[in-house]
């Protein structure tokens, strides 16, 4: 891949992201999009909530720039795509600033979210095919299935990021660790139009982070719907590398999926946020945030370079099925060391 439009494209969305979250951090107390001490989060002053801000500009506009660089495509439907990319960001962009401000409850945003998926399943950014792991074969999912297995991936990774921001830095961290897996990809495979956009989010992740990482002076806020939905985008684009995804995000996917049967045994609201997450339970056994994100970053980093290694579709799945035991596991010891009173904190900054 040429190195300019590369290079070109990672200096815009991180400058972009840099002055961008600037902005946010000085205009967040004054729209009222704050996250105050108390609840799950244990910062201990008035913080921006405005990270959906940055997120969106950035990538948007270094995602529209990279495309001066014109750099040949064999996908004649990668500009429709991107499209439907931008589009659907863009409208779960708002959602999340409006969530952010009002505070919306479990129903509209999930309609919402299936918006948003609906929006990129109408510009081609579905999931058509797979590899049956246990046959070596692909397999072609007939027109209902396409739509509700696609519907079950964006659904499923917005809300994996959104209930991985709960601690400064991290849902970002792991998040550029996977865009950067999925960069990797791209042009191992030739993908170096494509591979551009990626490359956008490293960037914008990459700015935000320089004040959102521990201690942080802005939160991410409803930028987790933005950040997920465009992580869901980019799997799919990357050539449909859907295992690929769901390997390096395995650990937090594996703690969602834990968090929702734990919370429906105990007859809570699986969709209530609380301090079951293993995320939460490292920081309330001692963990520093720092410690957190590094453990999180280097397992995704790990698992992703599993991914990028020509295996057979059975290895890679047996390999998140391990990873998914060994954290469902250890959550399950935790649970029964913390009472029902430690998890049902009140949490008005609702992550």
């Amino acid at each position: 891949m040429p190195f300019i439009p590369a290079a070109g494209t990672l200096i815009i969305a991180f400058a972009l992201s840099f002055a961008l979250t600037r902005i946010a951090i000085w205009l967040g107390p004054r729209v009222g999009i704050v996250a105050v001490p108390g609840g799950r989060r244990k910062h201990t002053r008035i913080t921006s909530r405005l990270g959906a801000l940055p997120l969106w500009g950035a990538f948007t506009a270094a995602a529209l720039l990279s495309q001066l660089f014109q750099v040949p495509t064999l996908d004649p439907n990668e500009p429709h795509r991107l499209l439907g990319l931008l589009l659907g960001g863009t409208f779960i962009f708002a959602i999340g600033l409006l969530d952010d401000k009002f505070e919306l409850a479990s129903l509209p945003q999930f309609v919402a979210q299936v918006v948003a998926a609906l929006i990129a399943i109408a510009f081609t950014i579905f999931i058509e095919r797979f590899t049956n792991p246990l046959t070596g074969l692909e397999v072609k999912l007939p027109g209902a299935l396409v739509v509700a297995v696609s519907l079950l991936w964006f659904m499923g990774m917005i809300n994996t990021v959104n209930f991985l921001d709960g601690v400064d830095g991290l849902a970002a961290s792991v998040a550029a660790v996977a865009a950067t897996v999925t960069t990797i990809h791209m042009l191992r495979e030739g993908q170096y139009s494509v591979a551009l956009l990626p490359i956008a989010l490293v960037g914008t992740l990459l700015g935000f982070l320089v004040f959102n990482f521990p201690q942080a002076r802005i939160f991410l806020g409803g930028g987790a719907l933005f950040l997920g939905y465009t992580l869901a985008c980019l799997g799919i684009v990357a050539g449909a590398k859907v295992a690929l995804l769901l390997l390096v995000m395995g650990l937090p996917i594996a703690d969602v999926a834990w968090q929702i049967f734990d919370r429906a045994r105990h007859g809570r609201n699986p969709t209530r946020g609380d301090r079951g997450h293993l995320h939460f339970r490292l920081a309330d056994g001692g963990w520093s945030a720092r410690r957190i994100i590094f453990l999180y970053a280097g397992t995704s980093a790990a698992f992703g370079a599993v991914a990028l290694i020509s295996q057979p579709p059975l290895f890679k799945l047996i390999t998140l099925a391990v990873l998914a035991l060994a954290v469902i596991t250890t959550l399950f010891i935790l649970s029964n060391r913390h009472s029902e009173a430690t998890l049902e904190e009140p949490d008005p900054t609702r992550v």
